[in-house]
């Protein structure tokens, strides 16, 4: 044996076996934070040694146990698919990175098998699943991921970026789901991945940015993010706003991000004819559209948008982020220990913060 592998061996054979992490135990509202094993790894995966990790719109409704939570999580499982960290140990099959290397990772792993794997679309693969959702996450201090969702990140890349690649992948496909240089765009709802939108559409070439959002103090971030027209639509006619700063055209694209029946509503009414919607947001119920009016007699293109195309996005997004084009630090506020998650969950779903990051070590 020579004396790496020695070396190997030793830091294996005194590695700890349990872990800290935040975990969904119980059928009800709430987390524990609790002891846990560090997962074992097969020859493809990798075990990864979690720094930073944030907490999505997601998080929150399987915290909150509502009824799409009740419907998908299967406690106990370890929450958490928004992270970076270092790699700890990888698989004997495992080529493309190695203990030491700064990663983040794709959490949606596809079966690489039915039809939409086959042709290209792994992102609406049939028989997907999402670690950190149906799978145990990385709210802790070691996450185990397939090494072909291993993420290597350019050193350049901020730890606190690398924490929310999984999100800013969500914008980046939203806004590059079709052409965007030197067009005018509505973001509907400006949560965090819609601020992100703001940022990208921006980079990307965009004209005029409208913005429409309720929440004051998410008004004011989407202005620092880029924003050039903001609107709070329960104040004024977002949609007269809109078409009188268009000459009466409406905008070239919609990225609708709230989820609100009657943001989306809006959304179709600003759209020019002839032009795209992309819709990321997640309604909560079902949402009536005047689909003669603001569809069909309009030729729009209208798009459902999941996750990130992979890995498409992923190269799009850290470009980006390398080339330094992306300002998101307006988004981030407040730090937690991972223990301290309660107070974490409360100010965002008080609508208090943009994105909180979790350390499993403490806050650096």
């Amino acid at each position: 044996m020579d004396s790496l592998s020695a070396l190997a061996c030793a830091a294996n054979s005194t590695m700890t076996t349990t872990m800290k992490a935040l975990r969904k135990m119980q059928p009800a509202r709430g987390l524990s934070f609790e002891t846990a094993k560090v997962p074992a790894i097969g020859p493809t995966d990798v075990l990864v040694r979690v720094r930073t990790a944030s907490i999505c719109g997601t998080d929150l409704h399987i915290y909150g146990w509502d009824r799409w939570s009740q419907g998908r999580i299967k406690p106990p499982v370890t929450l958490g698919h928004e992270f970076c960290g270092v790699v700890e140990r990888a698989g004997d099959e495992v080529t493309a990175v190695r203990a030491g290397d700064f990663v983040s990772a794709e959490m949606h792993v596809n079966c690489g098998h039915c039809r939409q794997c086959r042709i290209g679309e792994a992102h609406v693969c049939q028989n997907l699943k999402i670690i950190g959702i149906d799978q145990d996450g990385a709210f802790a201090e070691y996450v185990k991921i397939p090494g072909s969702n291993i993420i290597k990140l350019d050193p350049s890349i901020p730890e606190h970026y690398g924490a929310i690649l999984d999100p800013l992948g969500n914008a980046v496909h939203t806004v590059l789901a079709g052409p965007i240089a030197g067009m005018t765009v509505l973001v509907t709802g400006c949560g965090p991945i819609g601020l992100m939108s703001i940022a990208v559409a921006k980079a990307c070439g965009s004209s005029t940015v409208f913005a429409t959002e309720t929440n004051e103090q998410r008004r004011a971030m989407a202005k620092k993010m880029g924003a050039d027209v903001v609107i709070n639509p329960a104040a004024e006619d977002s949609v007269a706003r809109i078409m009188s700063e268009t000459d009466g055209t409406g905008v070239d694209v919609l990225l609708e991000m709230s989820g609100s029946p009657t943001a989306i509503q809006q959304g179709f009414k600003a759209l020019r004819a002839g032009g795209r919607a992309s819709l990321l947001g997640i309604p909560t119920e079902s949402v009536p559209l005047d689909l003669v009016n603001d569809v069909i007699f309009k030729g729009a293109t209208v798009q459902g948008i999941y996750g990130r195309r992979m890995y498409r996005t992923w190269v799009q997004m850290t470009a980006l982020l390398k080339a330094g084009r992306l300002n998101l630090d307006p988004l981030f506020g407040e730090r937690a220990s991972l223990e301290r998650f309660e107070g974490a969950f409360a100010m965002l779903q008080g609508g208090l913060a943009g994105k909180i990051l979790l350390y499993p070590d403490g806050v650096k």
